[in-house]
Order: C-alpha cells, then sequence, then structure tokens
C-alpha cells in the first residue's frame, strides 16, 4: 500500500501546523530535551521490520526536527507504540534514513495526520541546514 502526501505543504497544512505550535502547553516545551528546526521535506514512512517494509510505504512531510525525534504530517495515521524506518529526501534534508517509534498520532483534519516520532539514536542536528526555516531554542 502506498500513499503519497501531495508535493507541498498546503496553505491551510501550514496554517493548522503554526496552530499546533503555537497550542502546545508549556510543560510540554519544558520537557522537550533537544532544539527543534522547523524544517518542511519529504519523507517515506515504512515498517521497520525487513519482512514488512515492503508492505507499506507512506508519503508525507517533516514539520520539525531535533537531535531527538521529528514531527510528521501524514496522510494515514500510524500506530503510537510501533517502530518505523523514515527516510527524509537528501536533497532537501541530509539525514539518513533512522529507525524511530510512533509517540503520539492525531488526526488535524480529514486524512491529514500529525505525527511525532522519536529516533532510536540522537542524530547531530549541525550539519543539517537545507530546508530548515528556523530553529526553535532549547527550552
Amino acid at each position: 500500500m502506498i500513499q503519497h502526501a501531495k508535493n507541498e505543504l498546503s496553505q491551510q497544512d501550514a496554517e493548522l501546523l503554526e496552530e499546533l505550535r503555537a497550542s502546545t502547553p508549556d510543560s510540554v516545551l519544558q520537557a522537550r530535551a533537544h532544539a527543534r528546526i522547523n524544517v518542511e521535506a519529504m519523507v517515506t514512512v515504512r515498517h521497520a521490520n525487513m519482512s514488512q517494509r515492503a508492505l507499506m510505504q507512506i508519503q508525507g512531510y517533516s514539520a520539525d526536527v531535533s537531535a531527538g525525534g521529528c514531527q510528521l504530517i501524514l496522510p494515514i495515521p500510524t500506530f503510537v507504540g510501533d517502530i518505523f524506518w523514515l527516510s527524509f529526501d537528501r536533497n532537501q534534508l541530509d539525514l539518513a534514513p533512522v529507525y524511530a517509534r510512533c509517540l503520539r498520532c492525531r488526526e488535524i483534519r480529514q486524512e491529514t495526520f500529525e505525527v511525532g516520532f522519536t529516533f532510536f539514536s540522537p542524530i547531530d542536528l549541525r550539519h543539517m541546514t537545507a530546508g530548515a526555516k528556523d530553529e526553535q531554542p532549547l527550552v
């Protein structure tokens, strides 16, 4: 099963993302361990198990990335607790594929889901500048 996102975030999706960022409780912001970089890059989500990787492929967009995880916008939901293989478009975001666990998934409108992932190993953000809009300071 292959699900594709549009070639770019719509204005409505961008507005919803800003609303989600603005409505984040202070306690959640303070609990974040890593700075966030707002970056919109194509990402492909697959099951982490090699035996299942070809069965599902979801294409979406990143909303932000940190050393410890990322926020994605996907056209279908993922199961919280499941482990996935995330591949970012290297032309938009120079990040090697990573294993990640789904921490949250919520519908923000019909066929649009905000999904939070945590990486199994921290990534180095210092070299990631292509496509980055701005960096959110540590809180």
